[in-house]
C-alpha cells in the first residue's frame, strides 16, 4: 500500500538524466532531461516545478525539459571540434487546453515569489536590467519556447541556437501567461541546465 505522502513524492519526481558522450577526438557532447509535476509554492511536499496560477497550470500538471548539444560548425553542421550549440525542448501535459503560453529560460532557480527566477537568460547580456531592448530581448539572443496547449492540455516547443549557456547563467524555465517577450509568470521549473564551457 502506498501512503498519501509517499504517493505525493512519487508524483513529484517524473524523470531525470544527464549524459556526456565523447569519441573520435571531438568535443564531448551532452544531453539532459528532467521532469516534474507542478505544485503550489505552499505545497506540503515541495516540487522543483511551481505553479503560481492554478487555472492555467493546475497542480499535478507535468513538465519535462530536455537539452542536447549539437554537432560542431555553423548551424550545428561542419567542422569537428567547433562549438555547435544546443537545442532545448519543453513538453507539458495537463495545462489549460487551447491557451497560448510564453516560455523562456531564466537566470536563476524558482522560488515562492515568481520574480525569484530573475530575468531571461541572454547570450549577449543587456547591460540594463531588466532588459527591454529588442536588440537583446529576442528569440535569437534568448531561449524562447512558446507553445499553445492542445485539446488535452499538452504542448511542446524546441529552440535551437549556435551558442551554449554560460556556467551558472541559466537556472529555470518559466511559463508566462502569453507568448512573446514578457507577460505574467504563471509557473516555474528549476532545471539543471548544462553549460557549454
Amino acid at each position: 500500500m502506498v501512503t498519501g505522502t509517499l504517493a505525493g513524492v512519487m508524483a513529484t519526481a517524473v524523470l531525470a538524466g544527464v549524459g556526456v558522450v565523447a569519441g573520435d577526438g571531438a568535443e564531448p557532447r551532452y544531453w539532459m532531461r528532467v521532469g516534474a509535476r507542478f505544485a503550489p509554492p505552499t505545497a506540503f511536499i515541495p516540487s522543483s516545478a511551481i505553479t503560481y496560477d492554478m487555472k492555467l497550470v493546475p497542480a499535478g500538471s507535468a513538465i519535462e525539459v530536455e537539452q542536447r548539444s549539437r554537432p560542431g560548425g555553423p548551424g550545428g553542421r561542419g567542422v569537428r571540434g567547433a562549438r555547435g550549440g544546443m537545442a532545448v525542448t519543453v513538453r507539458v501535459e495537463g495545462l489549460k487546453p487551447g491557451h497560448a503560453y510564453g516560455a523562456h529560460v531564466h537566470q536563476k532557480a524558482c522560488g515562492a515569489d515568481p520574480e525569484a527566477a530573475g530575468g531571461h537568460y541572454q547570450h549577449r547580456e543587456d547591460p540594463e536590467q531588466p532588459s527591454k531592448d529588442p536588440a537583446f530581448l529576442n528569440p535569437r539572443n534568448e531561449v524562447w519556447l512558446d507553445f499553445t496547449a492542445g485539446p488535452d492540455g499538452s504542448g511542446e516547443a524546441t529552440a535551437r541556437h549556435d551558442w551554449e549557456f554560460r556556467a551558472g547563467g541559466a537556472g529555470s524555465v518559466v511559463l508566462h501567461r502569453e507568448p512573446g517577450g514578457a507577460g505574467d509568470r504563471v509557473a516555474c521549473f528549476t532545471v539543471p541546465l548544462v553549460s557549454g564551457g
